[in-house]
């Protein structure tokens, strides 16, 4: 498993080709993300976590994905323009791709399968419902901000609901138990 997700091919949002294999070693926290939707401001505590834990050792991975109800519409330019200009994102972003459905990216298929089910999933899904928003069952991703915690090795260790939250005591405690194993 851990082989395989290191060596999918990926872009940077700059348009680069590259893989995760930059990132062995450290534990990342993968975030399907979105620039018009209810939870974008996550980027703010995303970027937050990132620039308190990336000196031992973490990263978090930023995928925009226009999946769900067309909120993440723009180009790669204007994403990490949005990025930049609205939330100083400094953590990786990469090219926009599809966290679902038919076109679902091979990074994807890979985090869904190892986690099929999230933490905190309940809450998020009744609240979508109440909007009037079906959402596919799982091991499906339910909506932006889709949180996957990849450890050392490569092992999709866990996997956190849309709306917790980089300051959530769950995912922090997740995200510690992790960065103090050796690599």
């Amino acid at each position: 498993m851990s082989q395989k997700l290191y060596d999918i091919p990926l872009k940077s949002i700059e348009g680069n080709p590259l893989t995760l294999d930059q990132f062995k070693g450290k534990v990342l926290l993968i975030v399907n993300v979105a620039s018009k939707c209810g939870l974008t401001p996550q980027y703010e505590g995303l970027e937050a976590l990132y620039e308190e834990k990336r000196a031992q050792g973490f990263e978090v991975l930023g995928f925009p994905a226009n999946d769900f109800r067309g909120q993440e519409p723009g180009s790669d330019e204007e994403i990490q323009a949005f990025c930049n200009l609205n939330y100083s994102v400094q953590f990786p972003l990469f090219a926009k791709i599809a966290v679902t459905g038919a076109e679902q990216h091979p990074l994807y298929s890979i985090l869904t399968e190892a986690q099929p089910l999230a933490s905190g999933d309940g809450p998020m899904r009744e609240r979508l419902k109440g909007y009037g928003i079906e959402v596919e069952p799982a091991p499906a991703v339910q909506w932006n901000f889709e949180k996957f915690l990849v450890s050392r090795d490569g092992q999709v260790v866990g996997r956190f609901a849309p709306d917790i939250a980089a300051d959530d005591a769950d995912l922090r405690q997740a995200i510690d138990a992790q960065l103090n194993l050796t690599p």
